[in-house]
């Protein structure tokens, strides 16, 4: 077996991360946690994880502008990168999917629909 997929939590609701990050590892997944846009920009260019799960709302840079940072960076393109949000109207899911969102998932959602997306997006 191979080292476990490296997965960034980008999401400031501090519960909601715990819950979301503890059945990951349940699951023999490594994983980063950043609370806030600013500390989701340099993790994801530290560690180069292997999926991001990015919140839209966030504190100092939104969801949205590190979003458009890392699929403008040849190094960071490659990465998946998740919207994980409680927005859902068509708008701005649009907006995340031209600035280059692989998936997107509203909250609340349903845990086993997001382990489903977590396994798809890590095949690719």
């Amino acid at each position: 077996m191979g080292k476990p997929k490296t997965i960034l939590i980008v999401e400031d609701e501090v519960e909601l991360v715990e819950m979301v990050k503890m059945r990951l590892e349940a699951h023999g997944y490594k994983i980063i946690t950043a609370y806030n846009g600013e500390d989701g920009l340099y993790w994801a260019r530290k560690e180069k994880p292997d999926l991001i799960l990015l919140d839209l709302m966030l504190p100092r840079i939104d969801g949205y502008e590190v979003l458009e940072t890392l699929k403008k960076d040849k190094n960071y393109a490659d990465i998946p990168i998740c919207i994980f949000t409680a927005r859902a109207q068509d708008s701005e899911r649009r907006l995340g999917v031209e600035l280059g969102a692989d998936a997107y998932i509203i909250k609340p959602f349903e845990p086993t629909a997001l382990m489903e997306k977590i396994k798809e997006l890590l095949k690719k």
